[in-house]
């Protein structure tokens, strides 16, 4: 299967976390910004993308407490390629959804910030 074909599976199977944050997230509800969700980054496929601020969001479930080195690593590439990347843990999402999406505020502010 194809990075697209595999992008547009999992958008399909969403994760119920994923579309917790998806539904904050969707149709310009976080300032204004258009995220994109399930999107294709060569080699990989982000969580959560705005790309007209270059900001990928990425939700952990407990199997990622084993793959730290290849979360890492994937970050440092995307980095690399100009993205911000910010991860949250999907109990972080469940628990505490006003902090998660304030902390998606503040990088969004950050990033703004930076360009004016």
């Amino acid at each position: 299967m194809n990075l697209t074909n595999k992008a547009k599976s999992l958008r399909k199977n969403q994760t119920d976390v994923e579309q917790l944050l998806w539904k904050q997230l969707r149709n310009r509800n976080l300032s204004n910004y258009k995220f994109r969700r399930q999107f294709p980054i060569e080699p990989y496929i982000a969580d959560f993308a705005c790309l007209e601020l270059k900001l990928i969001i990425e939700l952990d479930g407990g199997q990622h407490a084993n793959r730290i080195n290849y979360d890492d690593q994937r970050s440092l590439f995307l980095e690399k390629r100009g993205f911000k990347v910010i991860r949250f843990w999907n109990n972080d999402v469940i628990d505490n959804p006003t902090g998660v999406l304030e902390a998606i505020r503040l990088a969004v502010l950050e990033i703004t910030e930076k360009v004016e």
